[in-house]
Order: C-alpha cells, then sequence, then structure tokens
C-alpha cells in the first residue's frame, strides 16, 4: 500500500471513529462491565433529594442518596446508615453512624453531615418535612453521633426516616444549595442536575426529560456485604413516553428493562420467550381528591357554591363509578378495586374497610338531587399525562357525566400537574400515594390540615376535621403499638364517613426485563440498583 492510500486509509478510520464517538447512543456505553438500560415514562425532574416525594424522583435520586435507615429485600426495616438507634429518653433518639461511609467526592460522612441533612429536610420548601412531625431540634453528640429532640414521645419515628437523604454539608454550602430546590416555582440550583451522594451509584450525567446516567460508585460500603451483590456498572435511565416504543426498544434490545409496561401488553409479554416479568402487589393506591377549601368551585357552571362541600355530592361521585369495570376494562385486570383509604398491608388498617360502595348510578342521581344539584353541574378532572392514569380518567368522567356531573379531562405533564397538589390549586384531581408500612406518616400528609412545618403537605382538596388532626397529632406520640393500631382504625373509618376523598383501586405492579436482567421487587414499586444483576 502506497503511504498516499495508507493516510487515506487512516484520515477515513479517523472520521468514522470521530462520528461514533459523537453518536448520543453508542457514547453511553461504558469501556467495561454491564450497562443496565431502563426505559420509563417519567423524569425525576430533580436530583435534589429532599425537593420532591414522588415515585419517579425516588427512582433514580435514592440510587444516589442514602438515609439513615433503609429496607431489606423483604421490605422490612434496616441499617443504612445509622448502625443503630435507641431512645434514651422518651423526647429523644439517638442513632449511630455508620463509620468509614464516604461522598462521591470522596469526603467522609459525620454527624455534622446528619444534622445539616436533617434540618435541611425539615426546611422550607423541603417536601420531605411532613415525615419530621415533632422534631425540634437535631444535635451532634460526637463524630458518629446525633440526636433528634422531640416535642413528645414518638415510638416508630426510625420508621419514618427512610427517604430523608443524608447529603454533604461542605458540598452544599459550597453550591449554594443549603436549602431544598423549591419544585413547586420552579427554580434551578446546583442540586437540580448534580448530585453528591453516599449511595451505591453516583451521577454521571442528567439530561431532564432524556435520561440520567449512574455509574457504579466503587467506594460505597455496601458493596462489602453479601447481601448488596448487584453487578451493574452502569446504568442508564431514558425517558420514553410512547408506551408502544418503550415495549418496541425492549423487544429489539435497545433497553434491558421498562418499569411501567402498558396494561393492554401485559398477557402478551407473559408469553414472550424473550422477556421476564416481576409482579406483586401495590402497597400505594389511586383516589380521587375534592376541593373541600373554596366557597366556590373553580371552572364549573355553579356559582356561589361548592358542591364538594356536601357529602352527598361526594358520595354521588363515589357511587356513579364503576371500578370493576375500570381494572377490568382500562387496567385489563391488573388491578384491585379498594374502598380502603390504605392498604389492608399498613399497620392498623382494617381489612374491611377495602370493599368498595356499590356501582349506583340510580343512587347517585338522587344524593345530587337531594343535595340541591337534581340538574347536576360542571366540573374539571385534572390528571397527569400518563397513558394508564388518562385512561381511568377518561372512563371516569364518562361515568361521572352520565349522572349529571359534566366532567372535562384536563392532561398535563409531570412538571405542571405535580405542584397543584401541594398548592391545592385544583378542584376535582385523580392522583396516586404510596404509603410506609407505618400509617401516621401518609395520614399525617394526607388528611391533616394543611399548615406550615409539614402538616398535610399533600391534603391536595385542603380537607380540614380538627377532629381528625387530634387524632392523627395523638398517634404520633402514642407509644403503645396496640393503642396506636386502634386510633389508625378510628382515623381510617372516620376518613370513611366523610369521604374526602374517593379511593379507586391498587394495581399490580409489573416491571418486564431482559431474560438476563434480575432483580428484587419491592410492593413501593422502587428499585434499588444495588440488587440487580446481569448475566
Amino acid at each position: 500500500m502506497t503511504p498516499l492510500r495508507l493516510l487515506r486509509r487512516l484520515s477515513a478510520l479517523l472520521s468514522i471513529t470521530l462520528a461514533l464517538a459523537a453518536s448520543p447512543v453508542l457514547a453511553q456505553a461504558p469501556a467495561a462491565g454491564k450497562t443496565l438500560r431502563i426505559a420509563t415514562a417519567f423524569d425525576p425532574q430533580t436530583m435534589d433529594p429532599q425537593a420532591l416525594a414522588l415515585l419517579y424522583h425516588t427512582r433514580v435520586a435514592f440510587q444516589l442518596y442514602e438515609s439513615l435507615v433503609g429496607r431489606d429485600e423483604k421490605f422490612a426495616l434496616e441499617p443504612a446508615l445509622a448502625l443503630s438507634w435507641t431512645m434514651p429518653t422518651p423526647t429523644s433518639w439517638r442513632f449511630k453512624l455508620r463509620p468509614d461511609v464516604r461522598f462521591h467526592d470522596g469526603s467522609a460522612f459525620t454527624a455534622d453531615d446528619a444534622v445539616f441533612s436533617l434540618q435541611r429536610a425539615l426546611a422550607p420548601p423541603s417536601q420531605r418535612s411532613f415525615q419530621l412531625k415533632g422534631v425540634t431540634a437535631v444535635k451532634k453528640i460526637d463524630a458518629l453521633t446525633i440526636e433528634l429532640q422531640l416535642e413528645q414521645p414518638d415510638a416508630v419515628l426510625p420508621e419514618k426516616l427512610q427517604y430523608i437523604a443524608m447529603m454533604s454539608r461542605a458540598w452544599s454550602e459550597q453550591h449554594g444549595v443549603t436549602k431544598a430546590q423549591d419544585f413547586n416555582a420552579k427554580q434551578e440550583t446546583h442540586a437540580v442536575r448534580n448530585a453528591n451522594g453516599t449511595g451505591p451509584y453516583r451521577l454521571k450525567r442528567y439530561e431532564p426529560d432524556v435520561r440520567a446516567v449512574l455509574e457504579r460508585h466503587p467506594g460505597w460500603w455496601g458493596w462489602a456485604d453479601g447481601k448488596r451483590h448487584g453487578n451493574v456498572q452502569e446504568v442508564v435511565f431514558t425517558v420514553i413516553k410512547s408506551d408502544a416504543t418503550r415495549l418496541a426498544a425492549l423487544a429489539s434490545g435497545e433497553v434491558d428493562m421498562v418499569l411501567d409496561p402498558p396494561f393492554q401488553d401485559i398477557e402478551r409479554l407473559k408469553r414472550d420467550g424473550r422477556i421476564s416479568l416481576l409482579q406483586i402487589a401495590d402497597l400505594g393506591q389511586q383516589y380521587f381528591t375534592f376541593d373541600q377549601a373554596r366557597d366556590e368551585l373553580e371552572g364549573s357552571d355553579v356559582k356561589g357554591r361548592n358542591p364538594f362541600k356536601d357529602l352527598r355530592v361526594r358520595q354521588a361521585v363515589y357511587h356513579a363509578l364503576n371500578i370493576d369495570l375500570i381494572v377490568q376494562k382500562v387496567l385489563r385486570g391488573q388491578g384491585i378495586p379498594t374502598g380502603a383509604f390504605l392498604s389492608p398491608r399498613v399497620d392498623g388498617s382494617p381489612a374491611e374497610l377495602d370493599r368498595r360502595l356499590p356501582h349506583d348510578p340510580a343512587k347517585a342521581r338522587a344524593l345530587l338531587a337531594a343535595a340541591g344539584y337534581p340538574n347536576g353541574f360542571s366540573i374539571t378532572l385534572d390528571c397527569v399525562n400518563i397513558a394508564w392514569r388518562e385512561g381511568v380518567c377518561q372512563a371516569a368522567a364518562a361515568m361521572l357525566t352520565q349522572v349529571g356531573i359534566r366532567t372535562t379531562l384536563r392532561s398535563s405533564p409531570t412538571n405542571q400537574f405535580f405542584p397543584k397538589l401541594t398548592q391545592g390549586s385544583a378542584a376535582f384531581v385523580e392522583f396516586g400515594w404510596t404509603p410506609q408500612i407505618d400509617a401516621w406518616a401518609s395520614l399525617n400528609a394526607l388528611f391533616r390540615t394543611h399548615a406550615a412545618g409539614g402538616l398535610g403537605t399533600f391534603n391536595a382538596g385542603r380537607y380540614s376535621n380538627p377532629k381528625l388532626d387530634a387524632l392523627i397529632d395523638a398517634m404520633r406520640v402514642e407509644p403503645d403499638l396496640t393503642r396506636r393500631r386502634a386510633m389508625v382504625a378510628v382515623v381510617l373509618r372516620m376518613l370513611a364517613e366523610e369521604l374526602p376523598y374517593v379511593p379507586l383501586y391498587r394495581r399490580t405492579l409489573t416491571w418486564a426485563m431482559a431474560k438476563n436482567v434480575s432483580a428484587v421487587q419491592w410492593p413501593s414499586d422502587s428499585i434499588e440498583l444495588r440488587w440487580v444483576r446481569m448475566k
């Protein structure tokens, strides 16, 4: 080969190499190790671990950050960044921190970081403050011990600390993020697109509404533990909003896992020899909730009144909905209708409350007439633009319209929809909630009167009942678990009578993955990458 031809050949090879390096798909592949490619319809919205309290955010952010406590493969509470905890007095909890833990930037995790992180989570505009109601102070005892001081005794405080992320105080001060991002105000901070946690994975790149790329943190304390045995080197979360496109990417091998396969395809996926499914009953559920704060219902043709303040109207909505039919037709049987406000798996939730009131359109019409609305009224139903949730909302809107509640569906993207919950700005809204095993945090977040300091943070309809508030507050400080469970049951029965929300259904959670992928599925629908293995 002549020198000229050799030069041309090398030039051509160099051009091809540069073109491949610039490819957005091929550039994701690591030099070595296993890469897990996950397709999801949802973007995490932010990497600030205390700015949001949503499933789609938690799935990504808490691969990077950790809490003092965690959960094991069976969803039982286990030590995480705290090795142990005790109650030295009735109104304090002391946590012994895990030694030799490093943040992703190499700095040591100490009591100073833990104190800072808890104080940050408590302060506005953190959306995790509702979990810490009753904590009055956090103080450092020594380099690896902290103490949480309480207004009153709280026997189950450790249960509430999962997803209260531990952050580096120095990193937060350096980058001006000592307060949580104000997500509702669309604030842009360094913590939105950057992260510095102690978790098993660190953030390599985050492109909002496109992808988040995580890489294995080799210095994570947990890799030495035989129970934390994942072998994935890099994880690429790719946002693919189209159901069909997500499944096509899985079938073609472009992605390895889909966390939200469409319900209509589940039976077909079960027969596909290339794909494995994991399924588990959802701990969480979906609701409709009503504006009960404003004197006039926004967007309605009823003026000067708010029909949803009348229990009979709320009962009419309940009786108008054929949730059995919605589960069968829209969810393709991948769910269970529920009348409970919290799953029977939540401690103290009575199983008998899981039964729904009957579907009875005639009774719904009669209740509307008795409430003074014989001709019904119009209303807008807010729903997030997620295909299966939109499908449920469309079906429900048609059922409500048949009884005289003329319902118009308004779908919004996640970054517009979710602030409506915390701001209480919607008149009639569909949303979901995944509780902890202990009931208090959910009851406080969803049903307690909305107020500063983490009270009623997600009480989207601004429902208020002083008797219920008193019970929820008393439950938080009740040390006797038997009495505590009895209080939970009383609160849930009161909710069933007052219907501030209409409970709808709990899904069957399904993850679809390539045959060479194995994972542990929790009933919260969160994935723990530390356990994922690829053959």
